[in-house]
């Protein structure tokens, strides 16, 4: 046994690899291709290759790179990387810097925080002087299309949408403005595709709809984070 892994399984992923990663053929200009390194984008092993790629680097360097630096805490989300360090004793250049040594095929781009805040995945998080809050991040080119609630679609389809919303704002810690806001939002993306007003109540009062195990709304059901975070090194 090495690292906790039966051998047999450990050869068996490594065939699994080997196959994979040699079988990357594709067809451009009538001209049949093969890969030569790295890996075939859109392919359904990529994405677990990768992470697999990206845990090993993390276990091999990023508890050297934290005291290094002295970051407080590291976050990754697929290739979302949060970074919580103190700007008198870091510069996120230097960490830039060592990060883009790890390996020839990486290259890391910083995003420093702005006005007190920094956008990671669907949050905005904010910094006061005694705590942070969060509030629910959107990009600017955001759309508030859902599938309408006049289309043919299966009825847990077109709730999906309106389920993953309400269950992110009760979910999230918002303050009682963000909170308010992200609702008014909801309602809004509601009624623009046509939602009738009586799931509005649901969404604004889900406590009171779960209290009645014999009443419980369609709408709600089991949630799901968006944003998976690998607790802090330090």
């Amino acid at each position: 046994m090495e690292n906790g892994v039966d051998p047999q399984i450990r050869r068996e992923l490594l065939n699994w690899y080997d196959t994979i990663t040699h079988q990357n053929y594709f067809s451009n200009n009538e001209k049949i291709l093969i890969q030569q390194d790295r890996l075939a984008m859109g392919a359904p092993s990529s994405g677990l290759i990768a992470e697999f790629f990206l845990q090993n680097l993390e276990d091999t360097h990023l508890t050297q790179l934290c005291n290094k630096h002295t970051i407080t805490a590291y976050f990754r989300y697929v290739d979302d990387i949060l970074i919580i360090c103190d700007s008198r004793h870091t510069d996120i250049k230097h960490i830039q810097e060592d990060f883009n040594t790890l390996h020839p095929y990486m290259n890391f781009t910083a995003e420093p925080e702005s006005n007190n805040q920094i956008n990671f995945l669907d949050i905005t998080i904010h910094k006061t002087p005694t705590k942070w809050t969060t509030s629910v991040y959107r990009k600017p080119s955001f759309m508030d299309s859902i599938i309408p609630y006049s289309s043919n679609h299966p009825p847990q389809h077109k709730h999906a949408a309106i389920r993953y919303l309400h269950n992110r704002l009760n979910t999230y810690h918002l303050q009682h403005d963000e909170f308010k806001e992200e609702l008014d939002t909801i309602h809004d993306i509601m009624r623009n595709n046509g939602f009738p007003i009586h799931l509005h109540t649901h969404i604004s009062h889900p406590e009171t709809a779960y209290r009645n195990p014999q009443k419980k709304p369609h709408i709600n059901g089991p949630h799901s984070r968006t944003s998976a975070e690998r607790p802090p090194l330090l």
